[in-house]
């Protein structure tokens, strides 16, 4: 693909690269533009439509840090398959014209997924690119080892060690493209007689997921100290789906007390596992960070996943599974002919940014930059503390907030529409109507807002939800 026909307003209404990323984004999710398919260089792009190629770069970029398409080194632009295969009907049903109008209504979008845009350590990985292919000698482009580059998972083990307390030797890591890929190949290893607990309300993709993959899930509402014990003996399930470090979308954080309790219900019977998702525990904001859940594990019974989307960007596209040890000869019975889902190219790319040190200092200097955004919208969210109270601040990019004024959560959602702010209904992270929460809540994610975006969107949700 060598041009891209766009029609871009120049009455200064929308800046020309919010325009230029919207229109191929819609392009991505409608289909029109197929993942895999190679778009314009931005050189081209800028000249095809007579702009700067300053304007390109940055819809590119945008396009990149959320993962709708990729930058393969000497090749190009490429679509990518998204994470959000399965994606919910009351979105997949809008006709395009009506998405690109949605997405035309907000002025600003506190969106729970995404990074800082001026986060990503651009030079830092361009030089590294530049070094990885001007030095190999080609073997990067052979096909690699199925579970990824044994030097990569080296770093992976050795980080998890230290900084989240994991046990695991590099032989038990597995490295792929996403989580959903990761959940697939769980689903080759493990095969189909199994039982799925999950949080009520959860990571909606990976609900999905399962039960497209035949698994029979269990919605289970979890109180303040995560999922239940005695609910999940009652519903019968063999394994259990957990965020216990920060819970999404519900921001709790387990306590060793209901780590125990749950550690304790898998070690009751042979197969029972627990399946533990640690997508953004990096970023923690009062105390130390909590260890993982498998780190207490002495009976094998952790399943531990991992992702450099949140750490990183969506668009690096690698994610980590650590097997216990009792399902690695499954694993080589059924999973190792399946080959990884990354190329060897950005494996090394990824494994000399770890063993230079950069991946310590960038998550240093992020902790630093979402602390202050973090801190900026508590401290102006408190402003409107008689409107709605605040839960979930302690960990991660976004918080919930709990309407104290009587709307519900459409109305809540619906009214800061109007004024161009877009905030998300707990209720769209829900498997079933919850029953034992009566209060509207709705989540704000703060990682891609400016500090100026955030005092100015709170200010006018406190005038709409102010009455």
């Amino acid at each position: 693909m060598n041009e891209l026909t766009i029609s871009l307003d120049n009455s200064g209404s929308h800046p020309m690269y919010e325009q230029i990323y919207a229109y191929i984004r819609d392009e991505i999710q409608s289909g029109k533009i197929r993942a895999g398919e190679k778009l314009p260089s931005t050189r081209t792009l800028a000249s095809h439509l007579g702009i700067s190629r300053s304007t390109v770069d940055q819809a590119y970029e945008q396009l990149l840090a959320e993962g709708y398409m990729i930058a393969s080194p000497c090749r190009g632009y490429f679509v990518c398959e998204l994470d959000q295969l399965y994606q919910l009907p009351s979105r997949t049903q809008l006709p395009v014209a009506e998405r690109h109008q949605e997405s035309k209504e907000y002025r600003i979008d506190f969106a729970v997924n995404g990074i800082d845009k001026e986060g990503f350590p651009y030079q830092t990985w361009r030089k590294i690119s530049r070094n990885v292919l001007n030095e190999d000698d080609g073997t990067l482009f052979q096909l690699g080892e199925s579970q990824g580059e044994e030097a990569l998972r080296v770093e992976i083990a050795s980080y998890l060690h230290h900084a989240r307390g994991v046990n695991c030797g590099a032989n038990q890591i597995i490295v792929g493209a996403g989580n959903d890929y990761l959940l697939m190949l769980l689903h080759v290893i493990l095969g189909m007689d199994w039982k799925i607990a999950m949080d009520n309300p959860t990571y909606t993709s990976a609900s999905v997921a399962f039960q497209k993959m035949g698994y029979e899930v269990f919605p289970l509402e979890p109180d303040d100290m995560g999922m239940i014990p005695e609910k999940l003996e009652e519903c019968g399930a063999d394994l259990a789906y957990v965020m216990p470090s920060h819970q999404f979308p519900l921001g709790s954080v387990m306590p060793i007390q209901r780590r125990q309790q749950l550690l304790a219900w898998a070690a009751k019977k042979e197969h029972r596992y627990l399946i533990e998702d640690d997508y953004d525990s990096e970023f923690r904001y009062k105390g130390k960070p909590i260890p993982s859940l498998q780190g207490f594990d002495s009976h094998d019974k952790v399943i531990y996943l991992g992702t450099f989307s949140k750490s990183l960007a969506p668009a690096i596209r690698i994610s980590y599974m650590v097997l216990p040890v009792s399902l690695m000869h499954r694993y080589e019975e059924r999973g190792r002919n399946f080959s990884v889902t990354v190329s060897r190219v950005d494996q090394k790319i990824l494994e000399m940014f770890f063993r230079e040190g950069h991946f310590e200092r960038h998550l240093n200097r992020m902790r630093g930059v979402y602390r202050t955004k973090h801190d900026c919208l508590i401290s102006e969210m408190k402003k409107i503390q008689h409107i709605c109270r605040i839960r979930g601040e302690h960990a991660g990019v976004h918080i919930l907030v709990e309407m104290k004024n009587g709307m519900t959560e459409q109305e809540a959602v619906e009214a800061a529409r109007k004024a161009g702010i877009k905030v998300y209904g707990l209720t769209e992270y829900c498997i079933q109507p919850l029953k034992d929460r009566d209060t509207a809540t709705v989540l704000m994610g703060y990682a891609t807002l400016s500090e100026e975006q955030m005092k100015e969107a709170v200010q006018l949700l406190a005038e709409v939800w102010g009455f």
